[in-house]
């Protein structure tokens, strides 16, 4: 049986760590979790979002911007977060609306997908 999601993982280039963390942790505000011994030779970091984990691997020979596949974060004020990535130079992608969200992508400095989504209480 499946008891929910524990973890999910993006991966950004090797040698981008420093970087990573600074948009991650700096500009995003996502606190970093440390890496169980067995895993820090491995490159790459953890992050605690809410309740749950994300996992930012290191790996090369990928093209990010090729693929459908994102993380969606759920915030409470998506005007801020548009606003504040703007200010930072982010482009900001309309998504498709769903009835009763707010919602927009971007993609991150490796080309990552992210979607930040607010519920607006109508679902």
């Amino acid at each position: 049986m499946i008891l929910g999601l524990h973890h999910a993982q993006i991966t950004i280039p090797k040698e981008a760590e420093e970087e990573g963390k600074k948009f991650y942790c700096g500009l995003l505000g996502l606190p970093e979790k440390e890496k169980p011994k067995s895993l820090k030779g491995r490159g790459g970091f953890w992050l605690k979002v809410g309740d749950r984990d994300v996992h930012i691997g290191a790996e090369d020979g990928f093209d990010r911007l090729k693929t459908k596949a994102h993380l969606a974060y759920q915030v409470e004020d998506i005007s801020y977060w548009r606003n504040m990535l703007e200010q930072n130079n982010i482009q900001i992608i309309e998504g498709v609306p769903i009835p009763g969200f707010e919602r927009f992508e971007f993609r991150d400095p490796f080309g990552n997908r992210v979607e930040m989504i607010q519920d607006l209480g109508m679902s």
